[in-house]
């Protein structure tokens, strides 16, 4: 993964991304020059006391792409390889995910170079409200709303909230997203990831004739998004969870197993690998099993042209970012395997930031039923504009969701005009 990442630039991948849909709609040029570039870029450096007493100068970003349907949204990471072409990137695929599911965003991304593994929680909470106090110009709730992103929690965002409040003189808990419930966060922000992902699983199973009852599922990566996704897979829909994996390896037990199991294995023992009565996987031969549904929940670049052609799945449902590169997409596509985009199948978790920002705009707050009934709504529709716009131009569905995404916000900037 480092060395992909050293290699290939990530923004240049998203403007490549953006050309790709631009000739498909018919972009004139101009159009395309404001969507390839960000709106704007902030970039601080700023000290922080250490535990010993010596001060440490970090350099952090955030990036603000396009403000042309809403003010901007997006998670902060806390990484020793944060550059800023990666929050650039990050920040135009926020733009098209919050696009996609049609909520009233731009895209943003925020970083500090630093190792948090390596640093106190009382270093890490000076360096967080440094941070914040250095890009609050540029933050609040009518023009750029943080989250939680790689290393970065509620704690964090509490710890924002908390200074952009002193600053202001007022408690203003719409600053940030992903809070504790206690000080303005929202009942089902936590399985929002996984609860979308399943959401659009279903629907595109519904789609090709897959019957979700009974169904075989393997998950690489049982984490937050990946064991919630197959929990309610399970549970609601009567799925079979027959593969799972984490860092440390997989399991793979063809006539199903109980995911809470697993994950009580997990917790006592901190992997998957040695649950009782299955086999043992790597992740590479867990996306090459014969199953109807894959969730790629772990790394990004998993699935690439030398092992596209294994893959046997009926759906492939990304509930990571980026798990699939370009040229694997293709042999998918013509393989008739349903992938579900990364910006369209875990967009539930931006979509319950955004319902716990209009909660707090409002100051009312909904039940966890309330939440996920207007999840579902949103996830389900986003599926069908998708899969609409992938059948209109015959391609598959992560460029209908560019599409889609990016005819979106092009919209906006034509019916807003240029200024002056």
């Amino acid at each position: 993964m480092a060395s992909d990442s050293t290699t290939v630039n990530p923004f240049e991948t998203a403007k490549r991304q953006i050309d790709i849909v631009a000739d498909l709609l018919h972009l004139d040029g101009g159009v395309r020059e404001v969507l390839k570039s960000p709106k704007r870029e902030l970039t601080v450096n700023f000290p922080v006391r250490l535990d010993k007493g010596d001060y440490h100068v970090f350099t952090g970003y955030r990036v603000q792409y396009s403000m042309a349907r809403g003010p901007t949204k997006g998670g902060i990471r806390y990484h020793p390889q944060v550059t800023l072409d990666e929050v650039r990137a990050l920040a135009a695929w926020m733009t098209w995910k919050c696009a996609v599911v049609n909520i009233p965003y731009g895209g943003a991304k925020g970083g500090v170079i630093c190792d948090p593994k390596q640093m106190s929680k009382g270093e890490l909470e000076r360096l967080t409200r440094r941070f914040a106090t250095e890009i609050s110009p540029i933050i609040g709730p009518e023009i750029d709303i943080p989250a939680p992103d790689v290393y970065t929690d509620s704690q964090t965002m509490a710890w924002i909230m908390d200074t952009y409040s002193m600053q202001k003189g007022y408690s203003v808990p719409g600053v940030v997203t992903g809070k504790p419930i206690s000080i303005g966060g929202s009942e089902g922000r936590g399985e929002a990831t996984g609860r979308g992902c399943a959401y659009v699983i279903r629907e595109a199973a519904q789609t090709i004739g897959v019957h979700v009852k009974g169904a075989s599922v393997a998950v690489q990566g049982f984490g937050n998004a990946g064991s919630v996704a197959v929990n309610l897979l399970h549970d609601e829909q009567g799925a079979k969870i027959v593969a799972a994996s984490d860092t440390k390896g997989g399991i793979y037990k063809p006539d199903g197993f109980n995911p809470h199991a697993v994950e009580a294995h997990k917790a006592k023992t901190g992997s998957v690998v040695g649950f009782p009565g299955a086999k043992s996987v790597s992740n590479e031969e867990l996306l090459e099993l014969p199953v109807d549904v894959l969730i790629p929940a772990a790394l990004e670049n998993q699935i690439t042209k030398k092992n596209a052609d294994k893959i046997q799945a009926k759906i492939v449902a990304e509930a990571a970012n980026g798990p699939t590169l370009p040229e694997a997409d293709e042999i998918l596509f013509q393989k008739k395997i349903t992938v579900l985009p990364d910006i369209l199948a875990n967009a539930g978790g931006v979509t319950v930031s955004y319902f716990e920002w209009a909660q707090d705009l409002q100051g009312f707050f909904w039940t966890l039923d309330e939440v996920n009934q207007r999840l579902e709504r949103v996830m389900v529709k986003s599926y069908a504009d998708t899969h609409k716009i992938a059948q209109q131009y015959s391609i598959h569905n992560r460029t209908a969701a560019y599409v889609l995404a990016i005819q979106r916000v092009v919209d906006a900037i034509n019916i807003r005009g240029f200024y002056p």
